[in-house]
């Protein structure tokens, strides 16, 4: 069950790829014919506000590559992908080398979540609580990819915390 929920997650971020890669195309084609703005709406819309502008999608670009690069980040962390520095401890027993992880996670990783989620979810209300958007006529409503910061540390926390536990566990 686990793995299915997995790989369609990963699943949708091969099209957040797909979507990146489709706006740095537009984002090049449009500004290359000098068309901005590219579309304008009768009203305001969620996210791009009046118009959609090369500004909009430059914005976009980095929205997906935050989706892209932080939202996986914990799924990373449970399948080992992650990088360490394993030439220090290969050769050790399996026992050992859980207790070196568990002892990185509980002096790094999760003293730096402590730190981290206050300030990544302070920072995402101030921009929710200030209606913030882009002073350059790209997105508007960028407190939701500011969400993603606070939620993809969670995320990564969690599989930290689950991760510390199977230590716990084969450290003994």
């Amino acid at each position: 069950m686990i793995a299915r929920v997995i790989a369609i997650c990963l699943g949708l971020l091969d099209w957040a790829v797909i979507a990146l890669m489709l706006a740095i195309v537009a984002q090049v084609t449009l500004s290359a014919l000098d068309m901005n703005p590219v579309i304008t709406f009768d009203h305001a819309r969620t996210f791009f506000g009046p118009a959609i502008t090369l500004n909009s999608l430059l914005d976009l670009q980095w929205h997906l590559l935050v989706i892209i690069g932080l939202l996986p980040a914990g799924l990373v962390w449970l399948g080992a992908g992650h990088v360490r520095v394993d030439f220090l401890y290969q050769s050790r027993s399996p026992r050992w080398r859980a207790r070196v992880d568990l002892l990185g996670h509980l002096l790094f990783a999760l003293p730096f979540f402590a730190l981290m989620l206050p300030a990544a979810s302070g920072f995402m209300l101030r921009a929710w609580s200030s209606d913030e958007g882009s002073r350059n006529g790209g997105l508007i409503d960028l407190w939701l990819v500011k969400a993603l910061l606070p939620l993809g540390l969670a995320l990564l926390a969690l599989a930290v915390v689950i991760d510390t536990l199977r230590l716990l566990r084969d450290a003994r």
